[in-house]
């Protein structure tokens, strides 16, 4: 099974408006709303691609409520911690020619409330995957993903971590299964300006020398890498269409690169499927789709074999 964590969860509400002016009531052109979180998506994508999860993480109120209702299908089990308190968040995104976003904070959550979420990853197995994506809120302790991975390190879980700075460097020491840094991201880590394709493949090396086993490094419109657990370096373009939308698009290609995985073995196809479930995303309004995520495979597959 693959679980995914989303420790604050919420509703994007995206408003579309030919201007933005403030002091005055505005309308809106258009509205949209998705349910956020990279977990979440994560499980979402993989729901497309016709795998199972369970999702973990705190929702409360009447938004987790919708949160909860509204990604639970025939491929995710929602197992969310619900919280006495306060509400599960809203984000608000206002597209006016440049965009503007405002982000909701988040429930509090204690120290209690995390020891049941904890409990609940006591119950993975090895085997199993646990995929730890997105920061962390600031109510919080900042090793609650080293906590969880120290609770079941033993059982030869397979960890996937999509996080920042010290929250990925201080993975690295229970050996994830894989990482997915950008260019950026590399360069923060290192404190140097990781330029050259040679660059990446050496501060890749240095992940792995640190316990990560595979790096996925996203380069955006130069498309992605993967330097795997032997050393091999792989390498998949960017398909050509009009980019809608970039937010989930990284979480996208770590569940397609989870499923390609899951299905081969094949280092090479999970990069392969992770690039099209990325390229999918940005294609279109929200997450990929089944039928999107198939059209761009066939035009991957042709143009770069």
């Amino acid at each position: 099974m693959i679980y995914t964590v989303t420790l604050n969860p919420s509703i994007d509400y995206i408003v579309r408006l030919d201007k933005l002016t403030t002091g005055i009531t505005n309308r809106t052109t258009a509205e949209e709303y998705y349910y956020g979180g990279k977990g979440i998506n994560v499980s979402l994508v993989l729901a497309e691609l016709d795998i199972d999860s369970t999702a973990y993480g705190f929702v409360a109120g009447f938004t987790g409520k919708a949160i909860e209702n509204g990604i639970r299908n025939d491929h995710i089990i929602t197992d969310f911690i619900k919280l006495k308190d306060g509400i599960s968040r809203i984000n608000i995104k206002i597209k006016a020619g440049e965009e503007t976003e405002i982000n909701g904070q988040g429930p509090h959550i204690t120290e209690m409330e995390l020891e049941r979420l904890l409990q609940k990853i006591d119950r993975i197995q090895g085997g199993d995957t646990l995929v730890l994506a997105g920061s962390i809120p600031n109510t919080m302790p900042d090793d609650v993903y080293e906590r969880m991975m120290e609770r079941i390190a033993r059982k030869k879980v397979r960890f996937v971590v999509d996080a920042t700075k010290k929250l990925l460097v201080n993975s690295l020491k229970y050996k994830p299964f894989l990482i997915k840094p950008n260019r950026q991201e590399l360069s923060e880590i290192f404190d140097v300006e990781v330029k050259t394709e040679d660059d990446i493949v050496k501060y890749a090396k240095e992940l792995e020398k640190m316990g990560a086993q595979n790096v996925l490094i996203s380069l955006g419109g130069e498309g992605a890498m993967l330097i795997d657990e032997f050393g091999n370096k792989h390498k998949a373009g960017v398909l050509k269409e009009k980019v809608v939308n970039t937010v989930g698009s990284g979480d996208s290609m770590v569940a397609g690169f989870i499923a390609g995985y899951e299905k081969t073995g094949d280092y090479s196809y999970a990069l392969k499927l992770g690039s099209v479930c990325g390229n999918a995303t940005a294609f279109l309004p929200g997450l990929a789709t089944k039928e999107k995520i198939n059209e761009l495979l066939e035009k991957f597959q042709k143009q770069f074999g």
